[in-house]
C-alpha cells in the first residue's frame, strides 16, 4: 500500500511539474574534452549573472530545467586546468535547447591539481557514507607492482577492514564481502579481487568514477545488506588512436583505444573502442626476485581481459557495449590447488528524448563465476554462479530538484558442493528471480541550505516467495557554507549468502548459495526470547549520522558514526553432524543452515589536504562487529577495533615529473580462538570393520570456546617513487621505484596448528616497473 501510495505521489509531482515547465524552458546538453572527447564528470555549467545551474553526472550530461525565457550565456568557470568557457543562449518558453560543450586545456599554469569529482559534490549532494573515486586519485597511492590499482585504494578508505596480503577480503563496516554489491557498467561482478588481495580485477586506466557506498546508499540500490561498488568505465579515445604499455616483476598490461567512427568539430557523434589486457607472471619471477618469500616462488597468477565499444549520437545518448574474462589461480604450500574463472557481458544505454526533460538510462548484461578448491587430504569443494541482471531508469529534472524511478530483474542459478570438517555433504543447485522497484526524490531547498532525499524500494524475491518493502532516507543541511550535517538509514535485504569455510588454512574459497527455503523454523534472540521466523530473508538496517567541516579552501574533516543491525542472517551449519531426516536429533546439528543476528557500529573520521604540489589523507576507523548464532555471541575474524591510514603525495621538479608516494597503515589485531588441545581423527575407511587400535589416525585440533585472543597489531610502510618523460606530445615514459613493507614487519598470515608454526605475511616486496603511455 505504502509503495502505491509513493507511486500516486510521484505522478502527481509529474503532472505539476509539466504545467510549470510550459512557461519556462530547459538548457541540456553534454560537456567533453576536446583532446580525447571524454565528458567532463561534475563540472558545474550555469547561467551568467544568475543562481541558476546544474552539474554534470557520469556521462557529462547537464539539464538545466525551469529557465525563464530570455537571452543568456551559458558559462563554465569551475573546470580547473581547463579554459572558462562562455556560450551565449536563448531560451524560450516550453522549449528544450540542446548545447553541447568542449572544454579546451588551459595554456596557462595554475599550479594546482586538478578538481577531483569528490569536491565537487560537496554541497549539491547529500554524500552520506560514499566516497567518490577518480584516476587521479588513485594514482596518489604507492603501488605495488608499480601500477594503480583499485584494491589497493579501497583499502585506504574509512570502515574498510582488510585481511591480509595473501587471500585478503574487503569487509566494509561490519559486512563480509558477499554483502557488498559490485557493479562494473551496471553488471554484477561476483569476485572482484584476486587470491594475492593486493590486486583487483578492474584496470585502473580504464575507471572513470567509482562510488562505494559503505551504508545508507539509496533505493537504486538492492539486493544486498551492507555496501555497494558501482564503478563506470570510460568511452575509448574518440580522437585518436591511443594506449599504454606498463610491465613490472609483478605482471605487464596492455591498454589500446580509439575511434572506430572521430569525433568531429561541431558534432557529438562518434563510434570508439577501448582494450585492456593485465597477466601476471608472479610465480616465475618471483623464484628469481623474491625467492626469499618462498623458494618455490609466490603462487599467484591471474589474467583479465575488458573490451568495450561505445556509441555517441549528436544529442547525447549513446550506447556501450562490452565484455570480460577474469581468471586466477594459486597452487598453495597448505592447498594443492584453487582456481575461479569469471567471465561476462552485456550492455547500458543513455536515451535523451528530443522533447522530453526525463533522461532515459538502463543496463542488460550476463555473467559466470565459478571456483573450485581442492584442499590437500579433503573432499574437493566447488561453487558456481551464473545469471542475467536488467533494468531502465527515468531521470526527470525539476530545476534543482529531481525524481528517478525504474524498474529492475535479475535471475541467477547456483551450483554449491560442500564437505564440512566432519565430512558431511552440503550441496545447493538452485534457480531464483529477484525483482525489484525504486523511487527517489531529491529535493533542493530554495537557498541550498537543505537536501532531502527519500527514496523507496519494494524487492520480491520468487524463489523465497518473500517481498521486502525497504523505505529509506537521506538528508543534508549546510548549517555553513563550510559546515555541513548529514544523515542517512534505512531497511535492506539480500538473498545470497557466502559459501566460506572457516576450516581453510587459507580463505580463498569465495562461493555462492542462493537463500535456502529449509531454514529453522524459528530462532533464538541473545535475550533468550525464541520467535517464529517471519520470512526467510537476510535484513538489516542503517542508522548514519555526520558532520562535514572545510576547515580552511584546503583542508576537509569529515566525521561520522554508524550503526547496522543485521536483524537476520543466514549461514551454513558448520556443526552438522547427522542427516536432516534424523528428526529425533536436535535441530542444531542436523539443519543444513543456522540463524543469526548480529551488529556492526563504529566510526570513521577522515581529515584531507590537497594543494599544490602537497596531498595528504588520514584516516581513521573505531569499529566493533558482534554476531549471535542462537547460543552464543562471537567476535568474526574480521572485527578489527582500531585502524588507520595515513597517504602522502608530493610532486616535485621543474616540470613537476618527479612525484614521491607513501602509505603507512596500522591496525589492531583480529580475534582468534586458542587451540584446547590436540587429538588423533581416525578415518573409518573400512566402516565398522576399521581396526581403531592399530590404524594410524590423523592428527587433529579443538578450540578453547572459553577464551578470545587477539593477535599482534599490523601495521605495514609502502613508498614508491615515480618520474616522468614526456617525449613527445601525446607520449611519455613514466619509471618508478618503491617498496610494500619497507621494513620488513612480520604481520600474522595464520597460524597452523597442527604443524603448531606461525606463517606471516609477504616481507619487503621492492619493485621497479615503467610504463609508456602514447
Amino acid at each position: 500500500m505504502n509503495f502505491k501510495r509513493l507511486l500516486i505521489i510521484s505522478v502527481c509531482i509529474l503532472i505539476a511539474s509539466f504545467s510549470f515547465s510550459q512557461s519556462t524552458g530547459t538548457i541540456r546538453g553534454i560537456v567533453n574534452l576536446k583532446d580525447t572527447g571524454e565528458p567532463m564528470l561534475f563540472t558545474n555549467v550555469v547561467l551568467k549573472g544568475t543562481t541558476i545551474g546544474n552539474a554534470t553526472d557520469v556521462n557529462g550530461y547537464y539539464s538545466i530545467t525551469k529557465v525563464p525565457p530570455g537571452n543568456y550565456t551559458l558559462m563554465i568557470a569551475s573546470a580547473l586546468g581547463y579554459d572558462t568557457l562562455m556560450v551565449p543562449v536563448t531560451v524560450k518558453a516550453g522549449e528544450i535547447v540542446q548545447k553541447n560543450l568542449t572544454l579546451v586545456k588551459s595554456n596557462v599554469s595554475l599550479k594546482i591539481v586538478e578538481i577531483t569529482a569528490e569536491q565537487e559534490a560537496k554541497q549539491t549532494e547529500t554524500r552520506v557514507s560514499v566516497n567518490k573515486i577518480d584516476p587521479i586519485v588513485i594514482k596518489k597511492l604507492p603501488t605495488v607492482g608499480g601500477e594503480p590499482d583499485l584494491a589497493q585504494y579501497l583499502q585506504v578508505l574509512p570502515g574498510v577492514i582488510f585481511t591480509g596480503d595473501q587471500g585478503g577480503q574487503l569487509y566494509i563496516r561490519g559486512g563480509s564481502p558477499i554483502q557488498n554489491k559490485v557493479l562494473l557498467d551496471g553488471m554484477i561482478v561476483y569476485n572482484p579481487f584476486h587470491s594475492i588481495g593486493l590486486f583487483s580485477v578492474f584496470d585502473a586506466d580504464i575507471i572513470r568514477n567509482a562510488d562505494v557506498y559503505s551504508g545508507g546508499f539509496g533505493a537504486e540500490y538492492g539486493g544486498r545488506i551492507s555496501s555497494v561498488m558501482d564503478i563506470t568505465t570510460r568511452d575509448g579515445n574518440k580522437k585518436r588512436v591511443a594506449g599504454k604499455l606498463a610491465a613490472s616483476p609483478f605482471g605487464a598490461k596492455v591498454l589500446v583505444e580509439g575511434p572506430l567512427k572521430k569525433l568531429k568539430e561541431n558534432s557529438n557523434s562518434s563510434i570508439s573502442f577501448l582494450l585492456s589486457a593485465k597477466t601476471s607472471y608472479l610465480p616465475t619471477t618471483s623464484k628469481l626476485l623474491y625467492s626469499y618469500v618462498n623458494p618455490d616462488g609466490l603462487p599467484f597468477s591471474f589474467n583479465d581481459y575488458y573490451g568495450k565499444v561505445s556509441f555517441n549520437s549528436n544529442n547525447g545518448s549513446k550506447l556501450n557495449l562490452f565484455g570480460f574474462n577474469f581468471s586466477d589461480r594459486v597452487s598453495y604450500k597448505a592447498l594443492q590447488d584453487m582456481k575461479w574463472d569469471s567471465y561476462g557481458g552485456g550492455g547500458n544505454f543513455l536515451v535523451v528524448p528530443s522533447n522530453s526533460p526525463i533522461l532515459v538510462n538502463g543496463n542488460f548484461a550476463y555473467s559466470q563465476y565459478k571456483i573450485v578448491l581442492k584442499p590437500e587430504g579433503e573432499d574437493p569443494k566447488s561453487s558456481a554462479i551464473k545469471g542475467f541482471n536488467m533494468g531502465v531508469g527515468f531521470t526527470y529534472f525539476m530545476g534543482k530538484n529531481e525524481l528517478n524511478y525504474g524498474l529492475e530483474v535479475l535471475g541467477f542459478t547456483t551450483d554449491f558442493d560442500f564437505y564440512n570438517s566432519v565430512g558431511r555433504h552440503l550441496s545447493q543447485n538452485e534457480n531464483t528471480t529477484e525483482i525489484g522497484g525504486y523511487v527517489k526524490y531529491k529535493y533542493v531547498s530554495k537557498r541550498k541550505k537543505l537536501l532531502i532525499e527519500p527514496s523507496f524500494r519494494m524487492q520480491y524475491y520468487a524463489s523465497l516467495s518473500n517481498a521486502s518493502p525497504e523505505p529509506r532516507l537521506g538528508l543534508k543541511y549546510n548549517i555553513t557554507p563550510r559546515i555541513r550535517f548529514k544523515a542517512a538509514g534505512g531497511v535492506y535485504s539480500q538473498n545470497l549468502m557466502a559459501a566460506n569455510s572457516d576450516k581453510d588454512v587459507v580463505n580463498l574459497f569465495y562461493g555462492f548459495l542462493s537463500g535456502p527455503d529449509n531454514l529453522p523454523e524459528e530462532m533464538t534472540y541473545k535475550n533468550g526470547v525464541t520467535k517464529d521466523l517471519k520470512h526467510k530473508l537476510q535484513k538489516a538496517n542503517h542508522y548514519i549520522f555526520g558532520m562535514e567541516f572545510d576547515l580552511t579552501r584546503h583542508i576537509d574533516f569529515n566525521v561520522e558514526v554508524y550503526r547496522k543491525d543485521f536483524t537476520q542472517l543466514t549461514n551454513l551449519n558448520r556443526n552438522k553432524i547427522f542427516e536432516e531426516s534424523q528428526t529425533d536429533k536436535p535441530a542444531r546439528y542436523r539443519s543444513d543452515y543456522i540463524i543469526e543476528t548480529g551488529r556492526a557500529q563504529g566510526l570513521d573520521m577522515v581529515l584531507k589536504y590537497d594543494y599544490k604540489r602537497i596531498y595528504v589523507w588520514i584516516v581513521y576507523s573505531l569499529g566493533y562487529v558482534t554476531r549471535w548464532d542462537g547460543l552464543q555471541e562471537y567476535r568474526p575474524h574480521y572485527d578489527r577495533r582500531h585502524n588507520a591510514n595515513i597517504v602522502a603525495s608530493y610532486t616535485f621538479g621543474k616540470n613537476r615529473n618527479w612525484e614521491i608516494d607513501a602509505r603507512w597503515n596500522i591496525g589492531s589485531g583480529f580475534p582468534f580462538k586458542p587451540t584446547g588441545g590436540f587429538y588423533e581423527d581416525v578415518n573409518f575407511t573400512d566402516g565398522i570393520t576399521t581396526d581403531y587400535t592399530s590404524t594410524n589416525g590423523d592428527i587433529n585440533y579443538f578450540y578453547d570456546e572459553g577464551q578470545v585472543k587477539q593477535l599482534p597489531w599490523y601495521h605495514r610502510l609502502d613508498v614508491n617513487v615515480k618520474r616522468t618523460f614526456q617525449l613527445f606530445e601525446n607520449t611519455k615514459i613514466e619509471a618508478a621505484v618503491g617498496a610494500t613493507n619497507v621494513y620488513s614487519r612480520k604481520n600474522v598470515f595464520y597460524f597452523d596448528r597442527v604443524l603448531y608454526k606461525r606463517v606471516d605475511q609477504l616481507p619487503i616486496l621492492p619493485t621497479v616497473s615503467i610504463s609508456m603511455t602514447f
